[in-house]
């Protein structure tokens, strides 16, 4: 379904995209275009790919036209440009939906005005039950991308939706891994937190995987295991080298919760399980309103949500084994002064 296209990978310089790109770049797409802010972040790439098939954009997603500029003449397009920080987006919410969900509805708009054939959209466990910025402006992206569904023709929108993934930029195992190099103790907020874990390559196949399956405005979750805060820091201690190092327990930060869900219980009734995969379908009904208003529901679902406590639970051998699937902790493992995996 590839062949002779182009694809589009908006925040294409952040872990996510860089991941996209590297299993992508051998396939037989005629281009890959790379849409982000950071251009000290593209010529790094330049220089390190070193690829003619890579065209690189400057560009904002808060901005239409920039967008636009760059979806003109794209078959697919991978939309992961996001602020998806937790506390940034507490302390600066507006900043939040300008990329999140404004962002997001001008990467869906240009889509749809230039004909793309399919737009995979990222989002995150964070959406679903949100209590933080980040989570809120999320799910209000994944509404933007429902919605859209309804008029986008024959432009096919759909939606992946990830727990944590393992070493990603700005993420808990770099800070945990700086802070053993340092000789600090490592900071872990509750240690019966739980957290899905994927790695970067299981999140890439999930999305090889909306690409060819999706339906207009689905939602595709990856099943995932998970493990407690505490077992992580555990884990990673046991891989440097130093299983007694401090860890010390700070409590949880504002807007966290102790464990996330991937699924709601609302979703859990509606979702087709497919193996490894949940397929959540949109919510298509017109805009008759006496569907929503006068026509409810037979009864409330007692259905159980997807969470990381009632998921696959890792212990220690699990996590560990787990965390060098990344290349990053492979790195690290060599010795190798690394930031995040990319």
């Amino acid at each position: 379904m590839f062949a002779k296209k182009t694809l589009l990978i908006t925040g294409g310089t952040g872990s996510f995209g860089n991941a996209v790109l590297r299993r992508f770049l051998d396939s037989d797409l005629r281009e890959i275009r790379i849409l982000s802010r950071d251009e000290k972040k593209q010529d790094d790439m330049r220089k390190k790919y070193n690829n003619p098939k890579l065209k690189f954009y400057i560009g904002d997603v808060r901005d239409y036209q920039s967008v636009l500029n760059a979806v003109r003449g794209v078959d697919f397009i991978y939309h992961a440009a996001a602020l998806k920080q937790v506390p940034s987006c507490e302390f600066h919410p507006l900043e939040a939906v300008k990329t999140n969900v404004l962002g997001t509805e001008n990467v869906l708009e240009a889509a749809v005005s230039c004909g793309v054939e399919r737009v995979v959209c990222l989002s995150t466990d964070k959406a679903v039950y949100p209590i933080n910025a980040m989570g809120i402006s999320k799910a209000m992206m994944e509404k933007v991308i429902v919605a859209k569904s309804r008029s986008s023709g024959s432009t096919v929108i759909c939606a992946t939706r990830y727990g944590n993934v393992m070493a990603s930029r700005g993420s808990v195992i770099p800070l945990f891994v700086d802070q053993i190099r340092a000789g600090k103790p490592l900071t872990i907020t509750d240690p019966n937190m739980t957290r899905f874990m994927m790695t970067l390559d299981d999140a890439v196949d999930l999305v090889l995987f909306a690409f060819e399956h999706a339906k207009p405005g689905e939602i595709f979750v990856q099943k995932a295991p998970a493990a407690t805060i505490e077992t992580l820091a555990h884990a990673l201690t046991g891989l440097l080298g130093v299983p007694n190092h401090e860890v010390r327990v700070i409590g949880t930060r504002h807007g966290e919760k102790l464990f996330e869900a991937l699924l709601s219980r609302e979703e859990m009734v509606a979702a087709e399980d497919l193996g490894g995969y949940y397929r959540v379908p949109p919510d298509l009904r017109d805009l008759n309103y006496s569907k929503f208003v006068e026509q409810g529901e037979t009864k409330i679902t007692e259905a159980v949500d997807y969470n990381s406590h009632n998921t696959t639970r890792l212990d220690l051998t699990g996590t560990q084994a787990l965390l060098m699937r990344t290349r990053f902790m492979l790195a690290v493992s060599r010795g190798e002064q690394v930031e995040s995996e990319e």
